[in-house]
């Protein structure tokens, strides 16, 4: 009977328990991501006031640019993807080291919230910025180009910022040397794991969204 009774237990699957453990992270860190959130919003918002503030001399150096690049595409100038890649890499690892740092020292707090303040205005500014120049036509390049790879950058964003803002509240909680040296060496890993989720999304931004540029082009 217990021979049968073992057999007939379903085994866990392995999915089953990594969407467990995702949803657990997400229960227990609800104030921290709603918090960080708030943060990239915030700066988003300063981007776009920041846009419809500017002075026209402002206005026709970003038109300037952005047409540009666009008569680049046009004019079938390949996209340098290598290069491309290794701006977005070590862009990537400047973020995360920064982001790594700040957020081990108790001090550094404000500069996390500061961080992703002025990542949510470049996001803000570069969205308004295309849809200044290009109207319409703005939303089909704005999501060919961008839409991909920050699908899977902004989430790394926000998960480096709890991840410091845990760190910092456990070192308040418990300053013993030996819970540092944990939370540290845990808030170090989590950081490695998550550069390499960025690092896949600057691959997406150089092999896929610049195909997508290069497709829509002559609409533009």
């Amino acid at each position: 009977m217990s021979n049968k009774l073992i057999n007939t237990r379903k085994p866990i699957k392995k999915s089953q328990s990594i969407k467990t453990i995702f949803i657990n992270y997400l229960n227990n860190n609800k104030k921290e991501y709603v918090l960080v959130i708030i943060l990239l919003i915030i700066g988003i918002i300063a981007g776009v006031i920041f846009i419809n503030k500017s002075t026209q001399m402002q206005i026709e150096e970003i038109s300037t640019y952005i047409n540009g690049f666009i008569e680049k595409l046009k004019s079938n100038s390949s996209i340098d993807k290598i290069a491309l890649i290794k701006e977005e890499f070590m862009s990537n690892i400047i973020l995360v080291l920064s982001m790594w740092f700040v957020g081990s020292t108790v001090v550094g707090m404000p500069i996390v919230y500061a961080i992703l303040i002025y990542k949510g205005f470049c996001l803000g500014y570069t969205i308004s910025s295309i849809m200044l120049v290009l109207e319409s036509k703005g939303i089909m390049f704005s999501v060919c180009a961008m839409l991909l790879q920050n699908i899977i950058w902004i989430p790394c964003l926000l998960a480096l910022g709890v991840s410091g803002i845990c760190l910092y509240k456990s070192i308040i909680k418990d300053r013993r040397r030996e819970n540092i040296k944990v939370e540290i060496t845990r808030h170090t890993i989590f950081c490695a794991f998550i550069l390499i989720i960025m690092q896949v999304s600057a691959l997406i931004e150089a092999y896929i969204s610049t195909e997508l540029l290069q497709i829509i082009n002559p609409y533009l």
